[in-house]
This record gives C-alpha cells, structure tokens and sequence, in this order.
C-alpha cells in the first residue's frame, strides 16, 4: 500500500498528521524580528507547524519613522530604543531558540538615508544581520501570512504600518499583484493643509494604487496594528462579546460608524476602555480616515481582520508545499492532543464513532467535529467544576487559524457539552448569541456525543460500537460488541439517554454477541 493511499484510509479528507515530520519539525522555535517604522517586535513560533503559536512574543513601541519626511533621518530616540530592544532580543533567541534569529525592516529603515548605518550599527552590537525588503516584498510576505491562516483565501490583503501601506492580491492560495504607498499614519501627520490636504493626497494615492491593483470587490483583509486598533474600538461600540481580533468581522457601515465614535469620544478615555496603547491612539485618527477611502474605493463585499501578518508570512515561506496545503485548524488540535490528552489518537476514533450522526454535514462542520473530538481530552488537568468552562475559553480564545468567530463558539459550545449537560448559567452565555439556536443545539449534540463516546475508552484498535441515526424514525441505536459490554455502566447508559434527548430520538442498545 503506498502513502499516499495509507493516509486516505488512516485519515479520510483531513490527510494524516505531519508536524512530527523532519521537515515540520525544523520550523520549531523559530525566531522572527520584525523593524518596523512604529515598532520592533520579537516573535518566537512553536507548536504546530502549520498553525504555530506565540511561544514568545514582545513589542516595543519605537516610532522609528516619526518625522522622518522632513529630517530624511531615522527618529534619533527611536533609532536608540530600537539598537536596546534588538539587544534584548537576541540575547534572548540564544536562550529559547533553536536558530538564528531572523530580522527584516520595512519602510522607516529603507527610505532614511542613515538605514544602512542603523543596521551596520546592530550588526556590529548584536551580530544580528537586517534585511531590509522594498515594499513589493513587504506585500508579499504580509499576504503570505495571510494564507497562513486563511488556506486558499482570495481578495485584497491591504497592510498598514507607520509609513507605508501595502496592498496584494490573493487567490488560489498564491499572491498576485502587490503595490506600496505612504497611506501610513507617520507620513499623513506630516502631510500640509490639515484634514481637507490630508483627503485629496489619500484620494490622489488611492487613485494610482487602484490603476495598479485594478477592480478588488473580494474580501477585505486587514493587516497591521492601526488596523487591529481600529476594530478594538469597533468592538467596543458594539458590546461585542468575543475580544479575539484574528478573523473580526467589519462592514464598510460599520467602519464608518467607528469614525464617528472616535471623533465623538475622548481619545485618553476610548485608549484606557479599549486597551489601545498611547503611542498607537496617537494613529487611530490618520488610520480611519486611510480606511474608509480604500472601502470607499475597493468596495470589499467582507472586512477581516488578521493577526497575521509579515512575520507569519516569513514562516509561510519556509513551509513546505505539503505542508502549506493543510489545515491550520486540524494541524493545531492534532498538536494539542499529542502532546495533552491522556489517550492520544483517541480523538480519531472518536470522531470515526460519531460520524453517523453527521451523515449529512458540509466539510465545513465535519472538520469542527473532527477537532472537538480532537481537542475533547486536552483540558483533563483542569479542577472538575471549571473544565468546562476552560474548554470553552480555550478554543474561543485559542491561537488558531481558519477559524470564524461563530465557529470558535460552536467549538467551544460542544466542548463545553463535552462536560456539562447544560449550557445556562455560564460567564460566557453572551457569546452564545453569535451562533444561532439550530447551531447551538448542533453543537450540543456533538458535545453529549463525545460525553458519551469518552465512557468508552479504550484501546485505539478496539471495537467501540457502532452508532446508527435514523431521524425520520426518531432513533438512535447504539450496536455493542460483546467485549465493550462491560463499559456501557449506569454512567455511560445515563450519558447515553441524554445524547438521545437532545436529538429527540428513542435510545436503543444492542448487544452483539
């Protein structure tokens, strides 16, 4: 039998697991700095390879690029808090890295003229070399990250920094046309004749970036911290119950409405409300008036916010093709299990267990299933009377990829169920309401589901039972081999009734003999 066709019957359509490849292995504990003309930041990915987590991440805020239209030069405090933060950091990629660490810099450093002496400057203090990409392969890279996260995605990935803004386009997970502009909040502060100068030199840049990038009406994604700003105060004004920024959905009537909030609203107290920086609020202004005219001008029928961005994408290049086509979802609770759960490779047998409830699910819900049944064992070492609420705040508030907003609260709301028969009287019942109440009850099925599959616990290679659901009769039959008998105690026939309850069907068990 070869591979290929191995891994079909090992793992139907989620493909079998790869992060303990040599080569998924090798991007472990890599280290990226990332010199950017309003910070310089250190971030260290592990976990699984194609969907990492922050194994460290640090920002400092250095405004390299502050008023650098006028003096040419890079901001002479900031140049020297950046020289102190890269000390720092790579004394600490010695420490917790398995490689040398990566440094790029973006528009500050390569537009000053005294760029090249910056960089010959920490090379000589750190030994750490800077590569400074033009603004074609800032765009690239941010729209890598981007695919990172988003598999295949198509649209427009629009990137602002300090001083410049890029655009690239995406489709059939590869990056196509890409552009650089000055749309950046350092450079739009310098910029003369107040709000009505600053307008026609947005309207005047737009104009030639959309000769270049042509008609974009895909989905929107934003990239960079004034962005991310912006959609904390958006989900401010609305009571958004969910404060995960990555995959945040935004609408253009929504954009412009946070305008009005942040011209409404005392700029120190939205800051403090919305755990917005100083040093960033100071932005948010130039930020929203640059992102209202690209809605205005590109007409996105989707806003998303990503998390990702230039540093994801400088991992994405480092992946193999493999391992690039994978789900970033899947890969990560198959991590997750590995290294957490009790019985790991359970989850597969699992999954394989409940499908027939599922029979007729879209791929988009069977691969939810797919990593609840993955993820239903992980959080085992939380005290009994908060695990489920710690599975429920782990996989809504988890780093992970490919995930919507209303997905990660079906995730959470089975996983939740994984433990608990109800759902009322939580700290999160808030969220419920992003998923509607056909999905909740979805997802309650999954979870009692699981509830009931764990009582059956065994060896991977052993016969579980089979379930069989038949709707239109109101049935669902539980067909026992003889030696998992023993298992279906009073527990496991209680967990069993209450599976059934919620799918409104008549529990029936038969034992083969």
């Amino acid at each position: 039998m070869n591979g290929d066709t191995d891994a079909a019957q090992d793992w139907g359509v989620f493909g079998r697991p790869l992060f303990n490849d040599p080569s998924s292995r090798a991007l472990s504990r890599v280290g990226v700095v990332d010199v950017g003309s309003n910070s310089v930041r250190l971030v260290v990915f592990d976990g699984a390879a194609r969907s990492p987590a922050y194994f460290y991440n640090e920002k400092i805020m250095c405004a390299l690029g502050d008023g650098l239209s006028e003096s040419g030069r890079l901001n002479p405090e900031g140049r020297a808090r950046a020289l102190s933060a890269i000390r720092r950091f790579q004394s600490l990629a010695r420490q917790i890295c398995h490689g040398e660490l990566t440094a790029v810099a973006t528009a500050a450093v390569r537009e000053a003229e005294d760029g090249p002496d910056f960089c010959a400057e920490v090379l000589r203090e750190t030994g750490l070399k800077i590569h400074v990409i033009d603004g074609q392969e800032e765009a690239r890279l941010s729209a890598q990250g981007v695919l990172l996260g988003w598999p295949g995605s198509y649209g427009l990935v629009c990137d602002i920094g300090g001083s410049s803004m890029e655009l690239a386009e995406i489709h059939d997970g590869k990056v196509g046309k890409r552009v650089t502009s000055p749309l950046a909040p350092l450079k739009l502060k310098e910029i003369k004749g107040g709000k009505k100068g600053r307008k026609a030199f947005i309207n005047d840049t737009l104009d030639k970036l959309e000769e270049t990038m042509g008609s974009q009406r895909n989905r929107l994604f934003l990239v960079g911290g004034s962005w991310r700003a912006i959609a904390r105060i958006d989900m401010e004004r609305r009571g958004y119950p969910l404060h995960v920024l990555h995959e945040y959905r935004m609408s253009a009537k929504a954009i412009s409405a946070t305008a009005t909030y942040i011209a409404e609203n005392d700029p120190e107290d939205l800051r403090a409300r919305c755990g917005v920086s100083a040093n960033r609020m100071a932005l948010v202004p130039y930020a929203i008036d640059v992102l209202k005219a690209v809605v205005r001008r590109f007409k996105p029928h989707d806003i998303a916010v990503s998390s990702y961005g230039i540093r994801e994408g400088m991992l994405y290049e480092q992946m193999p093709d493999p391992l690039r086509a994978r789900d970033p979802l899947i890969e990560a609770c198959r991590f997750a299990e590995a290294k957490d759960a009790r019985l790991p490779g359970f989850g597969k047998q699992l999954y394989a267990f409940i499908r027939p409830l599922f029979n007729t699910a879209r791929h988009d819900t069977l691969r939810l299933v797919r990593a609840a049944c993955l993820l239903h064992d992980v959080s085992w070492r939380a005290h009994p009377d908060y695990r489920a609420e710690v599975c429920f705040d782990n996989a809504t508030r988890a780093n992970l990829g490919g995930l919507r907003h209303s997905e990660r609260v079906f995730l959470g709301l089975a996983l939740l169920h994984r433990y608990r028969n109800k759902r009322e009287g939580t700290r999160f019942e808030g969220m419920y309401d992003l998923i509607d109440e056909k999905t909740q009850k979805k997802a309650e099925v999954l979870g009692k589901a699981m509830r009931f599959g764990a009582m059956l616990w065994m060896d991977p290679d052993a016969d579980m039972g089979t379930l069989k659901w038949r709707p239109k009769k109101g049935e669902l039959e539980l067909h026992l081999p003889a030696g998992s008998q023993a298992l279906f105690g009073e527990v496991a026939e209680s967990r069993f009734a209450s599976l059934a309850a919620a799918l409104e069907a008549e529990p029936i068990v038969k034992v083969q003999r």
